[in-house]
């Protein structure tokens, strides 16, 4: 059965309200636990807490990650975080509750202005002292963690997004993006997190895609290590353009949607429209560490897909009155190849009573802009109408079947079962059958109840 993960990002997301949120949906704690034990020796200085919490009235998992007071960041002083000072007169933000917004404060290579020195792919940690993390220490630990090649292969790819981000935002290398210490062990620990949790739920329920929903992001702006910054943040801003990720900007100030939510969901993300009708087979929700007045709460769904269903496809029409017949012959193969899920000419006049053709094409909205290429290579049109349509289908298998001719390819749609045309050809070629009367007797076979 196909099954489809969706996050519901209308109050934004973090990398805390995703874990919590798949945590809630039934993602396996007991892995996750594993692989927190198993990269402590390597990232010392913290621990996890998963709990229940109340938001607006609402029932919410809340996971989050606790360093000690050597390595606990500012995350909840708001001064620190927005630069808002005693005795000025304004009061531009609101408390945020989204869990360490900018636990990643990056610098460059070369500006450790502390200098300690460590082991390779370990945290070192001193009073008074901070050395900041790159990729290939993240990757170190990640590689000695406990887990399945799955999540790594995710949690790689999250913190790979997130390094390109913060390389185009300091204008340096991916190489030369450094991790804040502090923020450093919080952005593993989550990242990793969420990538065990999509991997074990992906084995619970056979995920064949992941809907993100239009990020809902505040305005305003934020302090972080770098000084006080646009929301969203550069990082942040980078992921939603290099990703398409689609974004709502609402009307309150703060930062609804962290470089590390952002991150998550670009890695993640197949498409973001649910199916036409469906079913909810779980649901869980997350919430976030700061108090707007739009509760901070990521929803995640398990949602199946029902027999029936409405979806939406377009048709690309065109009137043709100049082209001669061999080339609609050609261009139909070659549409049909290119992945047209119809393709059909319509006799028609147009303009000084010119007897014509208009050629119509049922397709995905993926295909839309190849077959529109081939349409104006392979025809003399000069224009292409587009279409966007609703339509209820029913769901379609294909199938090899036992009939009295043989092993046939089959069809199913809904309660229905259909000899694939090119199999049942070739059978009544070979035997010299009459095609419709075989087909009424191979249908009759394959429907009989």
């Amino acid at each position: 059965m196909k099954r489809t993960l969706y996050l519901e990002c209308y109050s934004g997301i973090s990398g805390d309200m995703t874990v919590a949120a798949l945590l809630d949906l039934g993602a396996d704690r007991k892995a996750l636990d594993e692989a927190v034990d198993s990269i402590r020796p390597l990232v010392p200085g913290f621990d996890i807490a998963v709990k229940r919490v109340q938001k607006a009235g609402i029932d919410a998992c809340d996971f989050e990650v606790i360093l000690d007071k050597e390595h606990e960041n500012h995350d909840h002083d708001m001064e620190y975080l927005h630069g808002h000072h005693h005795g000025q007169g304004e009061h531009c933000y609101h408390e945020e509750e989204h869990h360490h917004e900018h636990k990643y404060h990056h610098e460059e290579e070369g500006h450790h202005e502390h200098g300690n020195s460590h082991e390779e792919g370990h945290y070192s940690h001193g009073e008074g002292h901070h050395h900041h993390t790159g990729l290939k220490e993240i990757t170190d630990v990640l590689n000695s963690a406990k887990l399945t090649d799955g999540a790594r292969i995710l949690a790689l790819k999250i913190f790979d997004i997130l390094a390109e981000a913060e390389s185009k935002a300091h204008n340096k290398p991916v190489s030369e993006v450094h991790f804040h210490e502090v923020g450093a062990v919080d952005s593993i620990v989550d990242i990793m997190s969420a990538a065990i949790c999509l991997d074990s739920l992906n084995d619970k329920y056979n995920i064949a895609n992941v809907i993100v929903s239009e990020l809902y992001e505040g305005h305003g702006s934020v302090r972080c290590q770098h000084g006080i910054l646009p929301v969203p943040v550069p990082a942040t801003a980078n992921i939603m353009e290099a990703y398409g990720l689609p974004v709502h900007f609402m009307d309150m100030q703060g930062e609804f949607v962290t470089p590390t939510g952002a991150a998550i969901a670009a890695a993640v993300r197949t498409t973001d429209r649910l199916p036409g009708k469906f079913k909810v087979v779980a649901s869980g929700i997350g919430a976030g560490k700061r108090n707007y007045e739009k509760a901070s709460l990521l929803r995640a769904m398990i949602v199946e897909e029902l027999e029936e269903q409405r979806d939406r496809i377009y048709k690309l029409e065109s009137n043709i009155d100049d082209c001669p017949g061999e080339a609609f012959g050609y261009v139909m193969d070659r549409l049909f190849e290119a992945g047209a899920r119809d393709v059909y000419y319509t006799p028609i006049y147009m303009k000084k009573n010119r007897p014509a053709y208009q050629l119509n094409v049922i397709c995905k909205e993926e295909d839309v802009a190849k077959l529109e290429q081939i349409i104006f290579r392979e025809t003399t049109t000069i224009g292409i109408r587009r279409v966007e349509m609703e339509r209820t289908v029913l769901k379609r298998e294909k199938r090899m079947d036992n009939t009295s001719l043989g092993t046939l390819e089959v069809k199913k749609c809904g309660d229905r079962v259909y000899p694939e045309y090119e199999a049942l050809a070739a059978v009544c070629q070979k035997q010299e059958l009459p095609y419709l009367e075989t087909y009424n007797r191979v249908f009759a076979e394959l429907n009989k109840k």
